[in-house]
Protein backbone atom coordinates (compact mmCIF):
# COMPACT_ATOMS: atom_id res chain seq x y z
CA UNK A 1 0.00 0.00 0.00
CA UNK A 2 1.22 3.53 0.63
CA UNK A 3 4.86 2.45 0.65
CA UNK A 4 5.90 5.46 1.09
CA UNK A 5 4.62 5.37 4.99
CA UNK A 6 6.89 1.97 5.24
CA UNK A 7 10.51 3.21 5.39
CA UNK A 8 9.89 6.93 6.51
CA UNK A 9 7.45 7.62 8.42
CA UNK A 10 9.18 10.62 10.15
CA UNK A 11 9.46 11.72 6.48
CA UNK A 12 5.50 11.40 5.24
CA UNK A 13 3.77 13.48 8.51
CA UNK A 14 4.97 16.63 6.16
CA UNK A 15 3.91 15.23 2.86
CA UNK A 16 0.33 16.87 3.47
CA UNK A 17 1.30 20.23 4.13
CA UNK A 18 -0.02 22.66 7.18
CA UNK A 19 -3.04 23.34 7.59
CA UNK A 20 -4.10 20.44 5.04
CA UNK A 21 -6.26 17.44 6.18
CA UNK A 22 -4.92 14.08 5.16
CA UNK A 23 -6.50 13.48 2.11
CA UNK A 24 -8.19 16.46 0.87
CA UNK A 25 -7.84 17.81 -2.66
CA UNK A 26 -7.13 21.82 -3.22
CA UNK A 27 -8.22 23.14 -6.49
CA UNK A 28 -4.18 24.02 -7.14
CA UNK A 29 -3.18 20.33 -6.90
CA UNK A 30 -1.66 19.49 -10.32
CA UNK A 31 -2.55 16.10 -12.12
CA UNK A 32 -0.51 13.53 -12.72
CA UNK A 33 2.58 14.11 -14.79
CA UNK A 34 5.66 12.56 -15.47
CA UNK A 35 9.29 14.30 -16.69
CA UNK A 36 12.38 11.34 -17.49
CA UNK A 37 15.42 13.09 -15.45
CA UNK A 38 17.81 10.33 -16.05
CA UNK A 39 18.63 6.49 -16.59
CA UNK A 40 21.79 4.98 -14.87
CA UNK A 41 23.09 1.24 -15.47
CA UNK A 42 23.51 -0.89 -12.51
CA UNK A 43 24.92 -4.02 -14.32
CA UNK A 44 26.05 -4.07 -17.93
CA UNK A 45 25.57 -7.61 -17.95
CA UNK A 46 23.02 -8.86 -15.53
CA UNK A 47 21.90 -12.49 -15.53
CA UNK A 48 19.33 -13.16 -18.12
CA UNK A 49 16.64 -16.31 -18.69
CA UNK A 50 12.75 -15.63 -19.28
CA UNK A 51 10.86 -18.66 -16.54
CA UNK A 52 7.13 -18.65 -16.08
CA UNK A 53 7.25 -15.50 -18.90
CA UNK A 54 9.41 -13.39 -16.44
CA UNK A 55 13.13 -11.92 -15.46
CA UNK A 56 14.38 -13.03 -12.00
CA UNK A 57 15.72 -9.30 -11.39
CA UNK A 58 12.66 -7.63 -12.44
CA UNK A 59 9.24 -9.63 -10.97
CA UNK A 60 7.10 -7.26 -9.82
CA UNK A 61 6.18 -8.75 -7.00
CA UNK A 62 9.77 -7.97 -5.23
CA UNK A 63 9.14 -6.23 -2.29
CA UNK A 64 11.47 -4.76 -2.48
CA UNK A 65 13.91 -5.40 -5.43
CA UNK A 66 14.39 -1.32 -4.99
CA UNK A 67 14.19 1.51 -2.01
CA UNK A 68 15.31 4.17 -0.94
CA UNK A 69 15.90 5.47 3.10
CA UNK A 70 17.77 8.63 4.47
CA UNK A 71 19.09 9.77 1.16
CA UNK A 72 20.50 7.00 -0.33
CA UNK A 73 18.90 4.55 -2.60
CA UNK A 74 19.97 0.43 -2.81
CA UNK A 75 18.83 -2.16 -5.52
CA UNK A 76 19.63 -5.55 -5.38
CA UNK A 77 19.95 -8.53 -8.36
CA UNK A 78 22.23 -11.27 -9.68
CA UNK A 79 25.24 -10.82 -12.00
CA UNK A 80 25.47 -12.73 -15.04
CA UNK A 81 27.78 -15.27 -13.09
CA UNK A 82 25.00 -15.53 -10.78
CA UNK A 83 26.20 -13.51 -7.77
CA UNK A 84 23.88 -11.83 -5.45
CA UNK A 85 25.35 -8.57 -5.45
CA UNK A 86 23.32 -5.30 -3.79
CA UNK A 87 24.19 -1.74 -4.69
CA UNK A 88 23.50 1.97 -3.62
CA UNK A 89 24.33 5.48 -4.75
CA UNK A 90 23.58 8.92 -2.80
CA UNK A 91 19.90 10.13 -4.39
CA UNK A 92 20.90 12.15 -8.01
CA UNK A 93 24.43 10.44 -8.07
CA UNK A 94 24.44 8.56 -11.93
CA UNK A 95 27.33 5.67 -10.62
CA UNK A 96 26.45 2.71 -8.25
CA UNK A 97 28.90 1.05 -5.63
CA UNK A 98 28.01 -2.44 -5.55
CA UNK A 99 29.80 -5.50 -3.51
CA UNK A 100 28.51 -8.83 -3.11
CA UNK A 101 26.87 -10.85 -0.59
CA UNK A 102 28.35 -14.29 -1.07
CA UNK A 103 25.56 -15.78 -2.67
CA UNK A 104 25.11 -17.32 -6.07
CA UNK A 105 21.94 -18.23 -7.63
CA UNK A 106 20.98 -21.80 -7.39
CA UNK A 107 18.43 -22.26 -10.07
CA UNK A 108 16.95 -20.75 -13.78
CA UNK A 109 13.70 -19.64 -11.32
CA UNK A 110 12.45 -16.15 -11.89
CA UNK A 111 10.93 -16.46 -8.69
CA UNK A 112 14.04 -16.48 -6.84
CA UNK A 113 14.13 -13.18 -6.67
CA UNK A 114 15.94 -10.77 -4.23
CA UNK A 115 14.01 -8.72 -1.40
CA UNK A 116 15.40 -6.27 0.97
CA UNK A 117 14.21 -4.19 3.99
CA UNK A 118 15.23 -1.93 6.70
CA UNK A 119 14.64 -2.29 9.96
CA UNK A 120 14.70 0.89 11.34
CA UNK A 121 15.20 0.02 14.87
CA UNK A 122 19.03 -0.71 14.43
CA UNK A 123 19.96 0.45 10.75
CA UNK A 124 20.29 -3.04 9.26
CA UNK A 125 19.20 -3.79 5.60
CA UNK A 126 17.79 -7.23 5.41
CA UNK A 127 17.85 -9.54 2.44
CA UNK A 128 16.19 -13.05 1.44
CA UNK A 129 16.71 -14.51 -1.51
CA UNK A 130 16.71 -17.19 -4.13
CA UNK A 131 13.94 -19.77 -3.08
CA UNK A 132 10.54 -21.38 -4.66
CA UNK A 133 8.90 -23.67 -2.24
CA UNK A 134 12.55 -24.59 -0.49
CA UNK A 135 14.50 -23.27 1.43
CA UNK A 136 15.86 -19.58 1.57
CA UNK A 137 19.01 -17.53 2.05
CA UNK A 138 19.02 -14.69 4.22
CA UNK A 139 21.87 -12.20 4.63
CA UNK A 140 21.76 -9.43 6.86
CA UNK A 141 24.27 -5.88 7.06
CA UNK A 142 25.47 -4.76 10.55
CA UNK A 143 24.11 -2.62 12.74
CA UNK A 144 23.85 1.39 11.62
CA UNK A 145 24.65 0.88 7.99
CA UNK A 146 21.78 2.11 6.31
CA UNK A 147 21.83 5.04 9.27
CA UNK A 148 25.09 6.41 8.47
CA UNK A 149 26.08 5.92 4.73
CA UNK A 150 28.12 8.79 3.61
CA UNK A 151 30.27 8.19 7.06
CA UNK A 152 30.58 3.70 6.52
CA UNK A 153 32.43 1.97 3.24
CA UNK A 154 30.07 -0.07 1.51
CA UNK A 155 32.13 -3.54 1.73
CA UNK A 156 31.73 -7.09 1.58
CA UNK A 157 32.46 -7.24 5.27
CA UNK A 158 29.28 -4.77 6.56
CA UNK A 159 27.11 -8.17 5.64
CA UNK A 160 27.48 -11.31 7.63
CA UNK A 161 27.69 -14.71 6.05
CA UNK A 162 24.40 -16.28 4.28
CA UNK A 163 22.35 -18.06 6.56
CA UNK A 164 19.91 -20.14 5.60
CA UNK A 165 17.49 -19.62 8.68
CA UNK A 166 16.83 -16.15 10.36
CA UNK A 167 19.29 -16.12 12.31
CA UNK A 168 18.60 -19.30 13.37
CA UNK A 169 15.00 -19.33 13.25
CA UNK A 170 13.70 -22.27 10.71
CA UNK A 171 10.45 -21.25 9.27
CA UNK A 172 9.75 -23.86 6.53
CA UNK A 173 10.67 -26.44 4.17
CA UNK A 174 8.03 -24.90 1.44
CA UNK A 175 9.48 -20.55 1.56
CA UNK A 176 8.14 -18.53 -1.14
CA UNK A 177 7.42 -14.91 -2.06
CA UNK A 178 9.51 -13.17 1.07
CA UNK A 179 8.24 -9.38 1.18
CA UNK A 180 9.56 -7.28 4.07
CA UNK A 181 7.56 -4.76 5.99
CA UNK A 182 8.68 -2.39 8.42
CA UNK A 183 6.29 -1.65 11.27
CA UNK A 184 5.25 2.18 12.52
CA UNK A 185 7.81 1.64 15.26
CA UNK A 186 10.47 0.54 13.82
CA UNK A 187 10.21 -3.46 13.91
CA UNK A 188 10.53 -5.45 10.68
CA UNK A 189 8.05 -8.26 9.52
CA UNK A 190 8.54 -10.42 6.74
CA UNK A 191 5.55 -11.96 5.20
CA UNK A 192 6.13 -15.31 3.06
CA UNK A 193 4.55 -18.24 1.70
CA UNK A 194 4.33 -21.95 3.33
CA UNK A 195 3.32 -24.42 0.90
CA UNK A 196 3.35 -24.37 -2.76
CA UNK A 197 1.00 -22.73 -5.36
CA UNK A 198 -2.70 -23.97 -5.22
CA UNK A 199 -2.09 -25.33 -1.82
CA UNK A 200 -0.28 -22.64 0.52
CA UNK A 201 -0.67 -20.45 3.70
CA UNK A 202 0.73 -16.89 4.13
CA UNK A 203 3.16 -16.49 7.13
CA UNK A 204 4.23 -13.50 9.37
CA UNK A 205 7.88 -13.40 11.16
CA UNK A 206 8.57 -10.39 13.06
CA UNK A 207 12.48 -8.79 14.32
CA UNK A 208 12.51 -6.60 16.97
CA UNK A 209 15.99 -5.60 16.92
CA UNK A 210 17.46 -8.07 18.72
CA UNK A 211 15.82 -11.73 17.18
CA UNK A 212 13.50 -13.11 15.05
CA UNK A 213 10.21 -14.54 16.20
CA UNK A 214 7.71 -16.35 14.10
CA UNK A 215 4.02 -14.71 14.08
CA UNK A 216 2.32 -17.87 12.35
CA UNK A 217 -0.05 -18.56 9.54
CA UNK A 218 -3.00 -16.71 9.37
CA UNK A 219 -4.50 -17.83 6.07
CA UNK A 220 -5.88 -21.05 5.40
CA UNK A 221 -5.91 -23.57 1.70
CA UNK A 222 -8.72 -25.27 3.13
CA UNK A 223 -12.65 -25.14 2.09
CA UNK A 224 -14.42 -25.83 -0.49
CA UNK A 225 -14.85 -23.35 -3.38
CA UNK A 226 -17.32 -23.93 -6.64
CA UNK A 227 -17.52 -22.28 -9.47
CA UNK A 228 -20.06 -23.40 -12.53
CA UNK A 229 -17.86 -25.51 -13.89
CA UNK A 230 -16.64 -27.32 -10.88
CA UNK A 231 -14.88 -27.72 -7.65
CA UNK A 232 -11.60 -27.40 -5.54
CA UNK A 233 -10.78 -27.91 -1.97
CA UNK A 234 -7.47 -26.56 -2.05
CA UNK A 235 -5.64 -23.18 -2.84
CA UNK A 236 -3.23 -20.38 -1.65
CA UNK A 237 -4.21 -16.59 -1.12
CA UNK A 238 -1.60 -14.67 -3.41
CA UNK A 239 -1.32 -10.99 -1.54
CA UNK A 240 -1.33 -8.14 -4.26
CA UNK A 241 1.23 -6.79 -1.73
CA UNK A 242 0.87 -6.14 2.14
CA UNK A 243 1.75 -2.58 3.33
CA UNK A 244 1.36 -0.14 6.63
CA UNK A 245 -0.15 3.10 6.01
CA UNK A 246 0.85 6.45 7.65
CA UNK A 247 -1.48 5.52 10.61
CA UNK A 248 -0.72 2.17 11.49
CA UNK A 249 -2.94 -0.07 10.00
CA UNK A 250 -2.13 -3.29 7.34
CA UNK A 251 -3.50 -3.22 4.13
CA UNK A 252 -3.73 -6.65 1.79
CA UNK A 253 -5.54 -7.38 -1.39
CA UNK A 254 -5.58 -10.95 -2.66
CA UNK A 255 -6.61 -13.45 -4.82
CA UNK A 256 -7.25 -17.06 -4.47
CA UNK A 257 -4.85 -19.58 -6.88
CA UNK A 258 -7.42 -22.92 -6.72
CA UNK A 259 -5.68 -26.07 -6.53
CA UNK A 260 -7.98 -28.05 -8.90
CA UNK A 261 -8.28 -26.92 -12.90
CA UNK A 262 -12.27 -27.87 -12.54
CA UNK A 263 -12.86 -24.71 -11.86
CA UNK A 264 -12.18 -23.71 -14.84
CA UNK A 265 -14.17 -23.27 -18.80
CA UNK A 266 -10.70 -24.49 -20.33
CA UNK A 267 -7.37 -25.98 -19.04
CA UNK A 268 -5.52 -23.25 -20.20
CA UNK A 269 -6.39 -20.36 -18.30
CA UNK A 270 -5.61 -20.08 -14.61
CA UNK A 271 -7.79 -20.95 -11.66
CA UNK A 272 -6.83 -17.66 -9.89
CA UNK A 273 -10.15 -15.65 -8.84
CA UNK A 274 -11.56 -12.91 -7.38
CA UNK A 275 -9.84 -10.04 -5.72
CA UNK A 276 -10.33 -9.69 -2.00
CA UNK A 277 -9.36 -7.33 0.90
CA UNK A 278 -8.02 -7.58 4.92
CA UNK A 279 -6.83 -5.41 6.91
CA UNK A 280 -5.36 -5.26 10.27
CA UNK A 281 -5.29 -2.99 13.32
CA UNK A 282 -2.46 -5.20 15.47
CA UNK A 283 0.29 -5.22 13.47
CA UNK A 284 -0.95 -8.18 11.42
CA UNK A 285 -2.04 -10.18 14.78
CA UNK A 286 -5.70 -10.23 13.90
CA UNK A 287 -7.18 -10.09 10.46
CA UNK A 288 -10.75 -8.19 9.22
CA UNK A 289 -13.00 -7.91 6.44
CA UNK A 290 -14.00 -4.86 4.62
CA UNK A 291 -16.82 -4.66 7.16
CA UNK A 292 -14.34 -4.50 10.27
CA UNK A 293 -15.02 -8.16 11.02
CA UNK A 294 -12.65 -10.47 12.61
CA UNK A 295 -11.97 -13.20 9.62
CA UNK A 296 -8.23 -14.79 11.15
CA UNK A 297 -6.09 -14.63 13.93
CA UNK A 298 -2.09 -15.33 12.97
CA UNK A 299 -0.75 -18.21 14.84
CA UNK A 300 -4.35 -19.38 15.41
CA UNK A 301 -6.65 -21.51 14.15
CA UNK A 302 -8.89 -19.51 12.68
CA UNK A 303 -7.30 -18.48 9.83
CA UNK A 304 -8.14 -16.60 6.80
CA UNK A 305 -10.43 -18.57 4.44
CA UNK A 306 -12.04 -19.07 1.16
CA UNK A 307 -15.32 -19.25 2.82
CA UNK A 308 -15.42 -16.31 4.74
CA UNK A 309 -17.83 -13.46 4.29
CA UNK A 310 -16.96 -10.31 3.29
CA UNK A 311 -13.73 -10.79 1.60
CA UNK A 312 -14.69 -9.91 -2.03
CA UNK A 313 -14.45 -6.54 -2.68
CA UNK A 314 -14.48 -6.89 -7.04
CA UNK A 315 -16.21 -10.56 -8.09
CA UNK A 316 -14.55 -12.84 -10.92
CA UNK A 317 -14.67 -16.03 -12.08
CA UNK A 318 -11.73 -18.25 -13.04
CA UNK A 319 -12.19 -17.89 -16.58
CA UNK A 320 -10.89 -14.46 -17.45
CA UNK A 321 -7.05 -14.86 -16.47
CA UNK A 322 -7.30 -13.08 -13.42
CA UNK A 323 -3.35 -12.26 -12.47
CA UNK A 324 -1.92 -12.64 -9.20
CA UNK A 325 0.48 -10.73 -6.95
CA UNK A 326 -0.08 -7.63 -9.23
CA UNK A 327 0.22 -3.95 -7.30
CA UNK A 328 -1.44 -1.58 -4.44
CA UNK A 329 -1.06 1.34 -2.58
CA UNK A 330 -2.59 3.88 -0.36
CA UNK A 331 -3.11 7.36 -0.32
CA UNK A 332 -2.43 10.18 2.34
CA UNK A 333 -6.16 9.35 3.87
CA UNK A 334 -5.09 5.68 4.59
CA UNK A 335 -7.97 4.53 1.58
CA UNK A 336 -6.37 1.41 -0.22
CA UNK A 337 -5.98 1.12 -3.98
CA UNK A 338 -4.98 -1.84 -6.01
CA UNK A 339 -4.09 -2.65 -9.75
CA UNK A 340 -6.05 -5.52 -11.20
CA UNK A 341 -5.83 -7.55 -14.44
CA UNK A 342 -7.67 -9.65 -16.57
CA UNK A 343 -9.06 -10.68 -19.71
CA UNK A 344 -12.60 -8.70 -19.70
CA UNK A 345 -15.69 -10.35 -20.68
CA UNK A 346 -16.18 -8.09 -24.18
CA UNK A 347 -13.26 -10.56 -25.41
CA UNK A 348 -14.54 -13.54 -24.71
CA UNK A 349 -15.88 -15.34 -21.70
CA UNK A 350 -13.51 -18.30 -21.28
CA UNK A 351 -9.68 -17.81 -21.74
CA UNK A 352 -8.23 -21.12 -23.47
CA UNK A 353 -4.67 -19.77 -23.21
CA UNK A 354 -3.27 -17.45 -20.36
CA UNK A 355 -0.63 -16.15 -22.01
CA UNK A 356 -1.70 -15.00 -25.36
CA UNK A 357 -5.17 -14.24 -24.10
CA UNK A 358 -3.66 -12.00 -22.11
CA UNK A 359 -1.62 -10.51 -24.52
CA UNK A 360 -3.90 -10.27 -26.79
CA UNK A 361 -7.55 -9.01 -24.87
CA UNK A 362 -6.03 -8.38 -21.24
CA UNK A 363 -6.84 -4.87 -19.34
CA UNK A 364 -5.92 -3.44 -16.02
CA UNK A 365 -7.98 -2.02 -13.94
CA UNK A 366 -7.90 0.60 -10.93
CA UNK A 367 -9.57 -0.67 -7.83
CA UNK A 368 -10.35 1.67 -4.45
CA UNK A 369 -12.10 2.50 -1.70
CA UNK A 370 -13.59 6.07 -1.77
CA UNK A 371 -14.18 8.33 1.11
CA UNK A 372 -17.75 6.92 1.82
CA UNK A 373 -16.52 3.59 1.83
CA UNK A 374 -17.70 2.43 -1.45
CA UNK A 375 -15.35 0.47 -3.70
CA UNK A 376 -14.96 2.00 -7.49
CA UNK A 377 -13.66 0.28 -10.23
CA UNK A 378 -11.91 1.84 -13.69
CA UNK A 379 -10.83 0.08 -16.51
CA UNK A 380 -7.45 1.73 -17.36
CA UNK A 381 -7.68 2.54 -21.54
CA UNK A 382 -4.33 1.04 -21.96
CA UNK A 383 -3.69 -2.51 -23.68
CA UNK A 384 -1.29 -4.91 -21.81
CA UNK A 385 0.19 -6.04 -25.10
CA UNK A 386 1.61 -8.64 -22.43
CA UNK A 387 0.40 -11.54 -20.09
CA UNK A 388 2.90 -9.65 -17.19
CA UNK A 389 1.93 -7.20 -14.52
CA UNK A 390 1.58 -3.61 -13.93
CA UNK A 391 2.71 -1.46 -11.08
CA UNK A 392 0.73 1.35 -8.93
CA UNK A 393 2.02 4.04 -6.72
CA UNK A 394 0.13 7.57 -5.82
CA UNK A 395 2.33 10.94 -5.78
CA UNK A 396 2.05 13.79 -2.82
CA UNK A 397 -1.29 15.19 -3.72
CA UNK A 398 -2.55 11.51 -4.88
CA UNK A 399 -2.49 11.14 -8.53
CA UNK A 400 -2.40 7.55 -9.65
CA UNK A 401 0.46 6.27 -11.58
CA UNK A 402 0.11 3.01 -13.35
CA UNK A 403 3.41 1.45 -14.45
CA UNK A 404 2.83 -0.93 -17.33
CA UNK A 405 5.01 -3.83 -18.74
CA UNK A 406 7.77 -2.49 -20.81
CA UNK A 407 7.85 0.68 -18.59
CA UNK A 408 5.16 2.31 -20.10
CA UNK A 409 3.27 4.99 -17.80
CA UNK A 410 -0.46 5.82 -17.37
CA UNK A 411 -1.67 8.37 -15.00
CA UNK A 412 -5.14 9.89 -13.59
CA UNK A 413 -5.89 12.66 -11.02
CA UNK A 414 -7.25 12.72 -8.09
CA UNK A 415 -9.78 15.38 -8.97
CA UNK A 416 -11.48 13.43 -11.34
CA UNK A 417 -12.28 10.91 -9.12
CA UNK A 418 -9.63 8.67 -11.07
CA UNK A 419 -11.59 8.25 -14.04
CA UNK A 420 -9.09 10.29 -16.91
CA UNK A 421 -6.53 8.04 -16.95
CA UNK A 422 -4.03 8.47 -19.93
CA UNK A 423 -0.71 7.12 -21.25
CA UNK A 424 2.19 9.72 -19.58
CA UNK A 425 5.23 7.86 -21.34
CA UNK A 426 5.44 4.88 -24.05
CA UNK A 427 8.38 3.21 -22.55
CA UNK A 428 10.19 3.88 -26.22
CA UNK A 429 13.78 3.96 -25.75
CA UNK A 430 14.04 1.44 -22.91
CA UNK A 431 13.84 -2.02 -24.85
CA UNK A 432 12.38 -3.10 -21.13
CA UNK A 433 11.57 -7.09 -21.70
CA UNK A 434 8.56 -6.70 -19.39
CA UNK A 435 7.93 -6.67 -15.83
CA UNK A 436 9.31 -3.48 -14.02
CA UNK A 437 10.44 -3.15 -10.13
CA UNK A 438 9.31 -0.05 -8.69
CA UNK A 439 10.82 1.99 -5.84
CA UNK A 440 7.82 2.16 -3.71
CA UNK A 441 9.55 4.40 -0.64
CA UNK A 442 10.84 7.15 -3.10
CA UNK A 443 8.14 8.91 -4.54
CA UNK A 444 7.67 10.70 -0.71
CA UNK A 445 11.02 11.28 -0.05
CA UNK A 446 11.96 12.99 -3.32
CA UNK A 447 8.87 13.46 -5.59
CA UNK A 448 10.78 10.47 -7.92
CA UNK A 449 9.07 7.93 -9.70
CA UNK A 450 11.87 5.17 -9.84
CA UNK A 451 11.92 1.72 -11.38
CA UNK A 452 14.32 -0.81 -12.29
CA UNK A 453 14.37 -2.52 -15.70
CA UNK A 454 16.26 -5.43 -17.95
CA UNK A 455 17.06 -4.84 -21.35
CA UNK A 456 15.45 -7.77 -23.53
CA UNK A 457 17.69 -10.52 -24.73
CA UNK A 458 17.29 -13.90 -26.22
CA UNK A 459 18.28 -17.69 -24.78
CA UNK A 460 20.82 -17.12 -21.27
CA UNK A 461 22.14 -14.07 -22.73
CA UNK A 462 22.88 -11.42 -20.25
CA UNK A 463 21.39 -7.65 -20.80
CA UNK A 464 21.70 -4.65 -19.00
CA UNK A 465 20.11 -3.72 -15.86
CA UNK A 466 19.17 -0.19 -15.53
CA UNK A 467 17.34 2.28 -13.17
CA UNK A 468 15.02 5.33 -14.42
CA UNK A 469 14.03 8.29 -12.74
CA UNK A 470 11.32 10.37 -13.36
CA UNK A 471 10.51 13.37 -11.89
CA UNK A 472 6.66 13.50 -10.23
CA UNK A 473 4.71 16.88 -9.82
CA UNK A 474 6.49 19.15 -6.84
Amino acid sequence: MRRRTVLATALLSAVAGPGLGAGTARAADPGPSVTLTGTTTLDSQAVFFVSYDGLVNNNAFQKNGLLTYKGYQYAVWYTADRNAVVGRRALGATTWSTVKVGHTLRYNDSHNVISMGVSRIDGRLHLNMDSHSDGFTYVKSVAGLLDNPAGLSWTTSRFGAPRSTLDGLTLTTQFTYPQFIATPEGRLQLSYRVGISGNGRNALAEYDGSAWTALGEWTSSTGTYTSEHGSSTARNMYLHGIDYDRGGRLHSFFTWREQSNAVMCNSGGITNHDTGYVYSDDRGRTWRNNAGTVVGTTGGSDRVSVTDAGLVVDPLNPDHSLMNQESQFTDSAGLPHAIISYVPGRFGQCTTNYVANRTAGGRAFHVRKNSSGTWQKTEIPVPLNSSQRTKLILDTYDNAYAIFPFGRIAGASKASGYTDWKLLYDGSGLNAFGEVVTDETRVAQDGVLSFMYQEKSSGTTPSPLHVVDFRLPA
